[in-house]
């Protein structure tokens, strides 16, 4: 059986040595009084009730699956309803929440902490709370008061969750030709129509109502993502009292039977004039959803570290009690008839990569939070600006990189398993299962490459990049005069000006032929997730390096110094390949594939 401990200790690492997040914070007036102290109690109790709510449900649930019984009706596996209510009765929906609606009004890192142990626990189950707050966040963007008052409180208690309805049969990503129809109805609503396909959450019994954002077009909207609108559209209809009216017309066809994830409902809902009333302007629907999608793609990477995190502890736990072969140079354990796996070099590589990854991964997502908390509550507009534009660069690096490295590690943490990781009982092909996803939902791997070097470096001549190369170039120059901190700084001054060359070279190349960008995309993400790596991890290093007496700092400094030597040297290989164009990928004719 597996097991999760939540890392309390390393969470706290990155946030008060690494972020010193209590200041970061305290500098915003709303939350000026938040401490450290009040911050590690809420994630000691968000830990509690991720492993010993959550936890023993995932593969159960996973067992189990959705169960679809006809005419619209989904049932979640056994104790996840439950489970959901006591999550929503001890006020955890609410925990980053406007006041004004009920929420308890905490940074938006706190909550982002707290879905990292939740999906350590079960992805599964988290999925449902975990968009719902996406749906919270776009109607506080976009909602008019009336909506706003209508559903946030709601959203905001967990007694309605929420969906998001994009994908139609036809198309995924290109949601240029959706086909969904909305038609004004004399009291302000529309009758909308379609079919959306994939929808996770969309149907199920953990909760009253389901609030679906839906995207459709009015009957005189222009073609492509322009003609686009967005729509709030319950499944019963609320009354202006809150209570709960007729059923709307919008209803679950079926359910899909996924490889992953099996106790998260992902389905086919249908719409036949389901009254659905718009969020924000129209035509201008893709802005607002992309609130959501934004705050959806941030949330897969923190899906996946949270897989990463639980298939180390498990893979780890194996390594150090299997015993199989002795050490190539001589037996650790005379008095057994063999050593623990966790002796030999490769077993070691498997688990170090892990590790390496999941931590760098932490930082990430949770600088990320900070800046997000700073880019919606900093009294100095510069900040504001300034993060708001880090986290627009990043966030399809959060969404790709760490999801591409997380299937990795999973793999890796089943192969460390050998026979018993392909074995159900041990949890480790959940994992793996459960990770393959987190590449392709909210935008494929090859989409967010596509949207990082097209849409937020080359956009805008490398401004955003720029930013955050300052902050590399900030520490490296803090730094340099530090003989113990060489082993990190120079290969994190070589990867920065590399990037800035190849952003260049790929810039100009895109000039003559816009297909050099397809070609480059995915490998210049990688290539800027370890820029970002690299900087995280020669800033942890440095604060080890001053406490060498301590285990978990040497530990800590011995991550670094493998990911820098191990890790790190693939962008080498990534540049080559961004460097090889897109002659090779297009000469051969479709027809002759």
């Amino acid at each position: 059986m597996p097991q999760y401990h939540p890392p309390l200790r390393d969470m706290q690492f990155v946030l008060h040595e690494l972020l010193d997040v209590s200041a970061h914070l305290q500098a915003l007036p709303k939350h000026a009084d938040f401490d450290a102290e009040t911050l590690n109690q809420i994630l000691e109790e968000a830990g509690r009730f991720a492993a010993e709510v959550v936890f023993p449900l995932n593969q159960s649930g996973d067992a189990e699956g959705c169960t679809y019984a006809g005419d619209g009706i989904v049932t979640a596996p056994k104790g996840f309803k439950e489970a959901y209510q006591q999550y929503c009765a001890a006020g955890w929906p609410s925990l980053a929440c406007d006041p004004a609606y009920g929420g308890q009004g905490l940074p938006e890192l706190v909550r982002s902490v707290q879905y990292e142990m939740l999906n350590s626990a079960n992805q599964s189950w988290t999925m449902y709370p975990g968009l719902t707050h996406g749906a919270y966040a776009a109607l506080v963007a976009h909602g008019s008061p009336e909506l706003k008052a209508t559903y946030l409180p709601k959203l905001i208690s967990g007694e309605w969750t929420g969906t998001m309805c994009l994908t139609e049969p036809h198309c995924g990503t290109d949601l240029g030709i959706l086909r969904s129809k909305a038609e004004p109805l004399a009291d302000g609503s529309y009758a909308i129509s379609g079919t959306k396909i994939f929808i996770s959450s969309g149907e199920h019994d953990l909760a009253d109502n389901i609030i679906h954002l839906v995207l459709a077009r009015l009957p005189d909207a222009p073609a492509g993502t322009k003609g686009i609108s967005l729509f709030i559209v319950p499944k019963f209809l609320p009354r202006e009292d809150g209570s709960l009216a007729e059923r709307n017309t919008i209803k679950c066809g079926s359910i899909e039977h996924k490889m992953g994830i099996h106790g998260n409902a992902t389905c086919v809902m249908n719409l036949d004039r389901a009254r659905g009333w718009m969020v924000g302007e129209p035509n201008k629907g893709l802005n607002a959803m992309f609130v959501m999608m934004n705050g959806a793609r941030l949330g897969v990477g923190m899906q996946s570290l949270g897989l990463a995190e639980v298939a180390y502890q498990n893979a780890l736990a194996y390594a150090k009690e299997r015993l199989q072969s002795r050490a190539l140079t001589g037996p650790k354990l005379k008095d057994k008839p063999a050593d623990p796996i966790i002796v030999h070099p490769d077993v070691r590589r498997m688990l170090l990569t892990q590790k390496a990854y999941t931590e760098a991964a932490r930082a990430f997502c949770y600088w990320i939070g900070l800046l997000i908390d700073q880019e919606h509550g900093h009294p100095d507009e510069q900040v504001r600006k300034d993060s708001g534009e880090l986290v627009a660069l990043l966030t399809p690096v959060i969404k790709a990189f760490i999801t591409d490295n997380t299937f990795e590690s999973t793999n890796l943490g089943l192969q460390v398993f050998g026979g018993h990781g392909f074995i159900k009982e041990w949890g480790m092909e959940q994992y793996v299962r459960d990770a393959r996803i987190n590449m392709i939902y909210e935008g494929t791997n090859t989409i967010q490459s596509l949207d990082l070097i097209g849409r937020k470096v080359l956009a805008d001549g490398g401004a955003k990049l720029m930013k955050f190369g300052k902050l590399v170039q900030g520490f490296i120059a803090e730094n340099a005069g530090r003989a113990d901190m060489k082993e990190f700084i120079e290969p994190l001054m070589d990867l920065g000006d590399k990037v800035t060359q190849l952003t260049a070279e790929i810039g100009a190349r895109a000039m003559k032929n816009p297909d050099e960008v397809g070609a480059a995309a995915v490998p210049y993400l990688r290539v800027v997730g370890h820029l970002v790596y690299s900087w995280l991890w020669a800033r942890m290093a440095r604060i080890a390096l001053d406490k060498p007496n301590d285990d978990f700092y040497v530990a800590k400094l011995a991550t670094a110094r493998f990911y820098f030597a191990r890790l790190q040297p693939e962008t080498a290989m990534l540049i080559r390949q961004a460097r090889a164009g897109s002659a090779s990928l297009m000469a051969l004719d479709a027809a002759l594939f």
